[in-house]
């Protein structure tokens, strides 16, 4: 019996889903704090949580170098493109 469902999907493909939604809603935004006016909509769609990671040194004796910092800014719109992403290949596949 074939697979079902998301069981059936790579975990590539999942990343994929992922990145793209968030892109696309890091894109809408962008376009939301640029476009709309100042107000309780843009505040409620354009505030996000920003963690961040780094820098992190890595010595490997011949080669020093340092990563990061490495900050992800997640919105309620961010979220929305991982939805419509997720929606959009789930009808595609």
């Amino acid at each position: 019996m074939p697979p079902t469902g998301s069981a059936k999907h790579r975990p590539v493909f999942h990343g994929v889903v992922l990145v793209s939604g968030f892109i696309g809603g890091s894109l809408m935004t962008q376009l939301a704090r640029a476009l709309l006016p100042d107000g309780a909509v843009k505040e409620f769609l354009t505030t996000g949580l920003t963690p961040s990671i780094g820098p992190i040194p890595i010595d490997m004796l011949i080669v020093k170098f340092a990563v990061g910092p490495v900050v992800l800014d997640v919105s309620l719109l961010s979220l929305i493109g991982v939805l419509v992403a997720y929606l959009i290949a789930r009808s595609l596949f």
